[in-house]
């Protein structure tokens, strides 16, 4: 687990020769709501971890907090960034770059994240398939090619299509 500023995560995107997904150009996209019950939030991000990165590298780039202020456990998301010895703020460094091995801990942080109701990006060195999750509830999974979105449909069934 490395915890990275704005800075290195634009740098990880450029070393790839990538953009962020929602700014690719016919990406497909399948947008899927939260469930209404919190507890299965870590479903969904034990899903993700899992899946997307195909046991490779991925980038946890939080980039909304603050909306639902009343809502955010700090203390638990800096608890669990302390254990692994970053001491800066979210502010400082909001890229989390999980390492082939940490599915639970991207899961972890996923769900807290999405918990707190905040959004950002699951970029996977993969690169199959992304994500963007909003603290508006929902999560956004990019793929260039849409068979690559099945198992997203399957599994976690689609709120809508959304227009790439």
């Amino acid at each position: 687990m490395q915890f990275y500023t704005q800075d290195e995560c634009e740098a990880w995107l450029a070393e790839r020769r990538r953009q962020r997904p929602n700014l690719v150009p016919d990406i497909h996209v399948v947008r899927v709501a939260y469930p209404a019950e919190h507890h299965r939030l870590y479903f969904i991000a034990r899903f993700i971890a899992f899946s997307l990165p195909h046991r490779m590298k991925t980038l946890l780039w939080i980039k909304e907090w603050g909306m639902w202020s009343s809502s955010e456990n700090w203390h638990l998301y800096y608890k669990l960034r302390q254990a692994y010895g970053d001491k800066r703020s979210l502010h400082d460094a909001p890229g989390h770059l999980c390492l082939e091995h940490e599915g639970e801990t991207l899961a972890s942080f996923l769900q807290i994240a999405m918990f707190n109701g905040w959004g950002g990006y699951i970029l996977t060195e993969a690169n199959k398939v992304n994500a963007f999750f909003s603290h508006d509830s929902h999560i956004d999974f990019y793929a260039e090619d849409d068979q690559n979105l099945a198992e997203i449909r399957k599994s976690l069934g689609p709120d809508e299509s959304a227009v790439g």
